[in-house]
């Protein structure tokens, strides 16, 4: 397996939601009370069956193309070529980047020849809680389009990637697994976000349930020292 990071950038976002580009020479100090510093970074994962998108980020376009579609095509792969997009959640920096929007045109897939993964109570959560969190005009399209299919708690995906749903960062935010060849790739998310993460035990306010997150973040962190060939991407 090949896994190709897909970075967007570093953001600093405060209560208000709003992601505003972190830019060299920026001091976090200087920006709201309470801001945090992030990185948004989608993964590509080239397998033996499919090239796999694994969240679609905030959605940036420039020169009126998608900064994700530019990142896959300097990475050699053509957005068309994307087989499968799987979703952790649905939260505006995780989920921008799913469908094109123009004005005076109709919605359209981002990736059309993929098929896109998202879990059945996550799509109905989003569209009853909305913003400041989910942007849900940007997935509208998504509803009932026939490339989506709505994933139940727990199950497989051509028997080869597993989702478990944990409602850790999320109320129903899921992770997923991928076995071939003797190796295994984790993608957690927004549960599994940064290595230092991982490694130090701390509630997050900004997770639903910080107490599981933590204790699932030390169980994986645990798990991957153990398991050779184990990949923990966010």
């Amino acid at each position: 397996m090949k896994i190709i990071p897909l970075s967007e950038g570093r953001f600093t976002v405060d209560q208000t939601k709003q992601f505003v580009p972190f830019s060299e020479g920026d001091q976090l100090q200087e920006k709201p009370v309470g801001s945090l510093l992030v990185e948004i970074q989608p993964f590509a994962v080239v397998t033996g069956y499919d090239i796999i998108l694994f969240d679609s980020g905030l959605g940036f376009s420039k020169n009126g193309r998608l900064q994700l579609h530019q990142n896959l095509m300097d990475a050699g792969i053509n957005p068309s070529e994307i087989t499968k997009v799987c979703m952790s959640h649905l939260h505006k920096d995780h989920a921008g980047g799913l469908v094109i929007q123009k004005e005076g045109e109709p919605d359209q897939l981002a990736f059309p020849s993929a098929r896109y993964y998202i879990n059945r109570k996550e799509m109905a959560f989003a569209f009853e809680k909305g913003l400041p969190s989910y942007e849900t005009n940007r997935f509208q399209f998504l509803q009932n389009h026939p490339q989506v299919e709505l994933l139940d708690d727990e199950g497989r995906i051509d028997g080869y990637i597993s989702h478990h749903l944990t409602g850790a960062h999320s109320r129903f935010h899921q992770v997923f697994e991928i076995k071939e060849d003797g190796k295994t790739v984790f993608f957690g998310g927004d549960d599994a976000p940064q290595l230092q993460q991982m490694r130090h035990r701390f509630v997050a306010k900004y997770d639903f349930d910080g107490r599981k997150t933590m204790e699932l973040r030390q169980q994986w962190w645990k798990q991957g020292k153990r398991r050779s060939g184990l990949f923990f991407l966010s």
